[in-house]
């Protein structure tokens, strides 16, 4: 952490997964990795951890049991979530640095996509399985890349259940507002959460959101955004794929840290990357981080 109190959040672990291999067509994504390439994971919280990140989080983004069921591998759920918090513990140990490990919770139905969101009682209970596998090894919880304000409330339920910090991370529009149609102001309101953040956008939309992010006044407010070149309505990942997203050209760990500096003049004390952006964004802005405070 920063002598002004700013965290410096890992980036994207998936998309560095397939850079070093991962096949981007099985059906179980990122949790493919714990079962076949568990060091490869571990090699990418190190990747981060030496880029300069006070966060990683847990390669938790797959394992939901929603998520394993369609992945035919639902009796691995407690397998898989611990083996992912036993590797980032691994790799904060291996560091030998003061830092935080916070817990992946993912959206339960698809990504970007609020049509998919279930009832209450059931995203409860899912949050809460999940939060109770993740509990032994995370610092916080990080609700992630969420379409709406049910989401987070479910997700913030299963954090008090296991007595864990959470953040929630929304993914907006080009305006800034939830993809489920609320704004920021609306999706916090008497919501008691440890941190209100933006995600897996693009930079120009995290900015758009932030104002209202920082006005929400949580302990940690900020974003992270991703180098995706565009989603299109109603994509998924089971039978689209992650190359029909693509990657932005413009957005280099240079031009990726103005942005997330911008952020940081605006208020925020939390940033990081999400899809697309690696660990050599991360060590620019790390850079850009301690230069505000040198």
């Amino acid at each position: 952490m920063s002598s002004d109190g700013v965290l410096l959040l890992d980036g994207g672990m998936g998309q560095e997964l397939f850079t070093r291999g991962l096949a981007r067509s099985d059906s179980l994504w990122g949790a493919r990795a714990l079962i076949d390439a568990p060091e490869t994971v571990r090699d990418v919280h190190a990747a981060y951890l030496t880029a300069g990140a006070d966060v990683i989080t847990t390669n938790t983004y797959s394992t939901s049991l929603p998520a394993l069921e369609r992945g035919g591998a639902a009796d691995r759920f407690a397998e898989l979530n611990e083996t992912a918090g036993k590797l980032a513990v691994q790799a904060r140990d291996d560091h030998g640095r003061d830092l935080l490990i916070a817990g992946s919770l993912p959206p339960l139905g698809g990504s970007y996509r609020p049509d998919q969101v279930g009832d209450d009682l059931w995203m409860v209970d899912s949050y809460r399985q999940m939060a109770e596998a993740l509990a032994p090894f995370v610092d916080v919880l990080l609700a992630e890349t969420l379409s709406t304000a049910a989401e987070a409330r479910a997700a913030a339920s299963a954090a008090v259940s296991v007595a864990r910090p959470i953040w929630i991370g929304w993914t907006v529009d080009a305006d800034g507002h939830l993809l489920g149609g609320e704004t920021v102001t609306e999706a916090s309101e008497g919501m008691k959460v440890h941190g209100v953040l933006a995600n897996c956008a693009p930079p120009e939309a995290i900015s758009q959101a932030l104002p209202e992010v920082v006005a929400t006044r949580a302990e940690r407010v900020g974003g992270y955004a991703n180098a995706f070149a565009g989603v299109p309505e109603g994509w998924d990942v089971t039978n689209a794929g992650i190359d029909q997203l693509g990657e932005r050209p413009d957005l280099d760990p240079q031009a990726y840290a103005a942005f997330a500096t911008r952020w940081l003049d605006a208020g925020a004390n939390l940033v990081g990357g999400c899809c697309c952006i690696g660990a050599e964004h991360i060590a620019t802005l790390r850079q850009r981080i301690d230069d505000r405070t040198a």
